[in-house]
């Protein structure tokens, strides 16, 4: 099996979240609100809820946060307003960008993510101009382990549902459809396998080189730009680099 490495892009991303617990918090505390919303404040019987409260654990969020964030939006569901918007758009040399928000003012989010592209050399585009280059996929991500093998953790992935699965330097990369994602999940979970990181994205299907430095640069504003805006979730791009 083959794919593009992404492993050392998400420890890259991890490792930026982990210095910005903070921000990263109120944006999974938004998850978890919209979660509940959408299907109630039971992760046993809300499967998206469970997928973010792991997500949320993958990032280090407490325990009683968590389970603070869930009461809250149980609680008072005519508070938890937030609504999903995506916006597409180009950094330098046509670097594809998607960016997802949870925001409870369209108008700002979008004034602000427009602003990050522009003022970085990119550019907004309209809603379609480049998600055609990527495909929704669940996307789990298992270190090297002291006591399974290679050959384990892929026969383990493959009969919890997985599609596909990449043996990387730094450990596995373990790909599924987005109606097998929490079953996969919850595989590893259950043996006690921990993930770097698990989620649902937008994996790039063609991926994009930069050979000048400057727009490496002007590209990486771009990208810290929106990932450090309040409304923005998830920002999904296929250059081909960290």
């Amino acid at each position: 099996m083959s794919g593009h490495s992404k492993f050392s892009n998400i420890k890259h991303k991890k490792e930026k979240a982990d210095s910005t617990k903070g921000k990263v918090f109120t944006k999974l505390g938004r998850e978890i609100a919209v979660a509940v919303k959408s299907g109630g404040g039971d992760p046993v019987s809300n499967g998206t809820l469970r997928d973010v409260i792991a997500k949320a654990k993958q990032s280090n969020m407490p325990n009683d946060t968590i389970d603070r964030c869930v009461k809250k939006a149980a609680g008072d569901l005519s508070n938890v307003n937030y609504e999903a918007v995506t916006y597409e758009g180009y950094g330098p040399s046509g670097v594809a960008i998607i960016v997802e928000a949870l925001t409870d003012n369209k108008n700002r989010a979008a004034a602000n993510i427009r602003s990050a592209f522009t003022k970085n050399g990119g550019n907004m585009g309209a809603m379609g101009c480049v998600s055609f280059l990527f495909e929704k996929k669940g996307l789990i991500m298992i270190e090297k382990q002291k006591k399974l093998s290679e050959d384990d953790i892929m026969a383990l992935a493959l009969e919890s549902g997985a599609s596909d699965f990449n043996a990387e330097e730094d450990g596995y990369e373990i790909i599924t459809e987005p109606d097998d994602f929490t079953a996969v999940r919850e595989a590893f979970e259950k043996k006690n396998i921990p993930a770097v990181s698990a989620e649902v994205t937008m994996l790039p299907q063609t991926y994009a080189k930069l050979d000048d430095p400057e727009d490496v640069k002007k590209l990486n504003k771009i990208l810290d730009a929106l990932e450090d805006d309040d409304d923005v979730n998830n920002v999904y791009n296929n250059w081909d680099g960290v």
